[in-house]
This record gives structure tokens, C-alpha cells and sequence, in this order.
């Protein structure tokens, strides 16, 4: 029986799993998007969606948590100026994962792993703009 068991170990040793996690979830925040399999994809997932709640509230306190996660200083400006207020009205649910399919090699379930609501480059908004004042 599996009871008591709160995580996916992932076939890892704790420090492994958390190096796996801590890259995955800074390359979630850097691309918007990413691919992997379903079991990763569902441990990624939930260390993104308790970082974005915190990042909601800017604070000092709540930088220094995320950042002992993540250690590139322009991925946590990132997530605090841009993805965070993206998702201020909403409760919960900020990424989704869709099904791609099993891999060749080893027939893994894949799955891309992505941020809901993408954020606009600033070409776009002001090409975007532009067309609005037309």
C-alpha cells in the first residue's frame, strides 16, 4: 500500500530530485513552456504553482524564498514583474499540461508543461498598439 507517501521520488535521491525540480521549474519560468514526461511534469507543477501564489505579493520575505529555489536573479525579476501579475484575479491554476504522446525510445508519456496565459514580448505589444491607434 502506498499510504503516506505525499511526492513522486522520481527514481532519484533527494538531492537529484531537487536539482531536477529547482532546473525545471526555472526553465518553466524562463521558455513559458517546456516538454517532458507526465510524472515530472506533475512534481514541476506544483513547486510553479505555490512559487507564482507567493510571487503575487511582492515582498522581500517571498523573493528570498523563491530564490533559494531559483538562482538566476533575472528569472525571479522575471516572475515577480511579469508572470505574477498576469495571474493576480486568478485563484489557482496557473499552468496546464497537455498529452503529446508516448516517446520512441522508451514509450514515456510526454507532455508539454506551460504557463496558462503567455506573456507578450514588447515588439508585440507595441506592433499590437500601433494597430489599435490605426
Amino acid at each position: 500500500m502506498k499510504h503516506r507517501i505525499g511526492f513522486n521520488a522520481l527514481s532519484r535521491n533527494s538531492s537529484e530530485r531537487k536539482a531536477l525540480k529547482r532546473n525545471m521549474v526555472t526553465s518553466l519560468f524562463r521558455y513559458e513552456r517546456i516538454e517532458t514526461t507526465k510524472a515530472k511534469a506533475l512534481e514541476v507543477k506544483r513547486m510553479a504553482e505555490k512559487m507564482i501564489t507567493r510571487a503575487k505579493e511582492d515582498s522581500v520575505h517571498n523573493r528570498r524564498i523563491i530564490a533559494r529555489d531559483i538562482y538566476d536573479e533575472a528569472i525571479v525579476a522575471k516572475l515577480f514583474k511579469e508572470i505574477a501579475p498576469m495571474f493576480a484575479e486568478r485563484k489557482g491554476g496557473y499552468t496546464r499540461i497537455l498529452k503529446t504522446g508516448n516517446r520512441l525510445g522508451d514509450a514515456a508519456e510526454m507532455v508539454i508543461l506551460e504557463l496558462v496565459e503567455k506573456t507578450e514580448k514588447k515588439e508585440a505589444k507595441a506592433e499590437k498598439k500601433a494597430k489599435e491607434d490605426k
